[in-house]
């Protein structure tokens, strides 16, 4: 499921954005950031307006510096969807989707993953974010490519790929998100937790709305503070499990 919320506050991208950089990993660009000598990485997936946005670098930048190597690649090849004001053009939406599917992501991330491997990396995990979300739970549906997932205000995600997860999951939903709402989120976590072999952790945010993560308002006090609530989160999940 998909709707306006996806495209609300849009940021503004800037490809010049945190203290990494851009280099091409198994075909992709992708921004790098953290040492690549790291044997442990994260991979960052974008939500719809992908990974120039400057928040999402910041918070790849945030994991980097707790000892991963970070990887954001641009599954969109350069055509992330475009915003424009307030609520990005959501009426584009639906025909933007139909050219951008979360599962070809998934895919696309199978030899960046195998290339990260080759390099010496013994454990992966990923995060995604509202679209991106769909693409990490597909990885997460295989035990051979990621050790841990981290989904965000999941766009798409069912009750059925819940059930079909391999790997250590957690759920980070918003209190106001007619994308994942809390009713869906918790029917996740009734999944999950009937699987006590699969570790999973399931938060719903309360006073926050879809994208809340990676889409705050800097100057907004009280959102920056839910936003770095949930990065803690995150990056404990993976600090745990990623090893």
């Amino acid at each position: 499921m998909s709707g306006p919320q996806c495209c609300s506050n849009p940021p503004t991208l800037n490809p010049s954005s945190g203290s990494g950089h851009v280099e091409k990993l198994a075909g992709l660009d992708s921004y790098l950031t953290g040492s690549p000598d790291s044997k442990l990485a994260i991979l960052l997936i974008a939500d719809i307006f992908g990974y120039e946005a400057p928040l999402l670098r910041k918070l790849a930048d945030k994991v980097a510096a707790a000892g991963f190597f970070v990887v954001v690649p641009d599954f969109f090849y350069g055509d992330a969807f475009p915003g424009d004001g307030p609520v990005g053009n959501s009426s584009a939406l639906p025909i933007w989707l139909k050219e951008h599917i979360p599962i070809n992501a998934s895919e696309a991330a199978k030899p960046l993953l195998e290339a990260l491997k080759s390099k010496g990396v013994s454990a992966i995990g990923a995060v995604g974010f509202c679209w991106g979300a769909k693409a990490v739970v597909e990885l997460a549906k295989h035990d051979d490519f990621l050790h841990a997932a981290v989904l965000c205000h999941p766009s798409f995600v069912t009750v059925d790929d819940c059930k079909a997860v391999k790997v250590p999951i957690s759920i980070l939903g918003a209190e106001i998100d007619p994308i994942s709402p809390p009713e869906v989120v918790k029917q996740f976590e009734e999944v999950l937790t009937a699987r006590p072999e699969i570790k999973s952790h399931v938060k719903i945010f309360p006073k926050v709305q879809h994208g809340w993560t990676v889409r705050y308002n800097a100057e907004d006090e009280a959102a920056v503070k839910c936003a770095e609530e949930a990065h803690q989160d995150l990056l404990e999940w993976f600090v745990s499990h990623v090893k």
